[in-house]
């Protein structure tokens, strides 16, 4: 049995596929107060270390690292908060790894149910892929505690400057 005709059976065809979506899109929209603002922090910190993962590769050997998962996740992550959708080539393209590792780790994600396939409709030959309301739940609570623990680091800091800046004067 294919993914595809796994996809068919399990899902009731795109209608249930696109209620998800949209419901996911009312629940961040009608959220507790400062949600969007939290959910835009995440959003620029997921693009950040996406690229910072491309960056480091300046000054190491790129076969060093290998986490074509994260790559995927955080792509995606990105995308559903700036409401895009994502052909699975350019899944496979943004992970950094041949197509069939990609395709592998997608497949991976998708029995886990972090990620869902969704054909075009309009192009039978290309799917979108997108996290799933658990993966995107999860990808939040991720990226929220690497806020958190990025924040506690950096103002720990700035509270160790200004205290080292404040005992050099009194001395």
């Amino acid at each position: 049995m294919t993914v595809r005709s796994m996809r068919a059976t399990t899902l009731n065809a795109t209608s249930s596929t696109a209620c998800r979506r949209v419901e996911t899109r009312l629940v961040d929209a009608a959220g507790e107060p400062g949600l969007a603002a939290t959910l835009a922090r995440h959003t620029a910190l997921a693009r950040e270390v996406y690229a910072e993962r491309r960056r480091r590769h300046k000054f190491l050997p790129a076969d060093l690292f290998g986490e074509p998962t994260w790559d995927i996740l955080l792509d995606l992550y990105i995308a559903a908060r700036e409401d895009r959708r994502v052909p699975t080539t350019s899944a496979c393209i943004g992970a950094h790894v041949p197509p069939t590792t990609a395709l592998r780790w997608l497949r991976i994600l998708e029995a886990r149910d972090l990620v869902e396939r969704e054909d075009d409709g309009r192009d039978g030959r290309r799917t979108f892929v997108r996290l799933t309301a658990q993966g995107l739940a999860a990808m939040d609570k991720s990226l929220a505690s690497l806020d958190k623990n990025f924040t506690r680091i950096f103002d720990r800091s700035a509270f160790d400057a200004e205290a080292s800046v404040v005992g050099l004067a009194s001395a």
